[in-house]
């Protein structure tokens, strides 16, 4: 007996034939055939979950080597001595943490790390040397203040920020404006009077021209409405010096670089540049404290590599930093010295180069402070 019926059989395999709709029609056919036509579907049905399963085979396989190929790179670093550039002096603030981390890291890693020093050209030569350094995890930047300010005070500044990778924002430290033994001020209130009474009188040293002490002067003139004469110097050091001799008033430099001077009363610290107390030093109020409500801005290193190092070395480059910076004496050495321990991840230091990049090019604007 032949019957007529129509059956909607779905197709086993659609993918294999792109003409055919999902939907397989069989009409009006003899259901004497239907044992073929199971058998049929029953085919299309192991070669759906065979071709199935050779595809995610092939799937997990290559998600496997896209996966490994960082490991690979990090199985086989560090192979050789890792360099640490640092755009300062020997002996400088920048110089005593790089050979900290580098000591620190030398230890876990298994190989020698070398702290290069690259002082010249406002930080400009450190920068633009590992920014065309190879992304092989074996050139490392002792970055700070200047990696951001420079794009805005240079006309021409031999690097872009977008070729840094940022591995950890190791430490902050404040600025700390500093008086010497002839200025006839104690404290920042009686600064800023004296400024006022004496406009252009008191003279301001800094380490250069958009340095960050240099900013941190201009922005007290700003937000306290008073005017030095801006002395400018190569390098903080001469600066520091002359202060200390009498040759000019006032400088502003970081805690650590400070601190030495304090205590053994060479020179007189008015306030700290962050929001809080310095740890390291908490007899020593913030500038707002002292006398100029609002007034915020902290300096910054950190450590960096060339743009395209594998992220799998930065993560390990940034645990081992982590980890030395959170020792307890390494972290009581830092904080005796001024700095307050961050030690933060890889994407904090990036966004904090973000938020930190508008709010200094603003400061060299506002200074007038220009390079060319």
């Amino acid at each position: 007996m032949l019957l007529s019926r129509n059956t909607d059989i779905e197709h086993p395999y659609p993918a294999l034939y792109p003409n055919r709709s999902i939907g397989m029609t069989f009409k009006s056919f003899d259901l004497n055939l239907l044992p073929f036509k199971v058998a049929l579907l029953m085919i299309g049905t192991q070669m759906n979950t065979t071709i199935t399963k050779t595809l995610q085979t092939l799937a997990l396989t290559l998600g496997l080597i896209s996966t490994s190929t960082p490991l690979l790179a990090l199985d086989s670093w560090p192979s050789k001595p890792i360099k640490i550039v640092v755009p300062v002096p020997a002996g400088a603030s920048l110089d005593t943490l790089a050979r900290t981390i580098g000591k620190g890291i030398s230890e876990k890693l298994g190989q020698p790390v070398v702290v290069e020093n690259m002082a010249g050209g406002g930080s400009n030569i450190a920068f633009s040397y590992v920014s065309k350094a190879a992304p092989d995890g074996y050139t490392l930047l002792l970055g700070w203040d200047s990696l951001v300010i420079n794009p805005s005070l240079y006309a021409n500044p031999p690097y872009k920020l977008e070729q840094f990778a940022p591995v950890t924002m190791a430490i902050t430290a404040p600025q700390v404006p500093l008086v010497g033994p002839k200025l006839p001020v104690k404290n920042l209130r009686s600064l800023i009077e004296y400024a006022r009474l004496n406009p252009g009188k008191i003279t301001l040293a800094n380490a250069g021209n958009g340095s960050p002490g240099h900013l941190a002067g201009a922005l007290l003139e700003s937000m306290a409405d008073i005017k030095f004469t801006n002395v400018p110097y190569k390098g903080g050091a001469p600066g520091v010096a002359d202060l200390i001799a009498g040759h000019v008033d006032a400088m502003f430099v970081t805690l650590p670089a400070a601190l030495q001077y304090v205590r053994s009363g060479k020179l007189t610290a008015l306030g700290v540049s962050n929001s809080k107390r310095s740890t390291g030093a908490p007899n020593i109020p913030t500038i707002a404290e002292a006398g100029l409500p609002g007034y915020e801005l902290n300096s910054w290193q950190g450590i960096l590599a060339p743009a395209g190092t594998s992220q799998a070395i930065i993560n390990k480059l940034n645990k081992e930093i982590v980890l030395t910076l959170r020792q307890p004496a390494v972290k009581e050495q830092l904080v005796s010295q001024g700095f307050e321990i961050v030690a933060s991840s890889p994407e904090y230091l990036g966004k904090q180069l973000a938020i930190l990049t508008p709010k200094w090019a603003k400061l060299v604007k506002e200074s007038g402070a220009k390079i060319d």
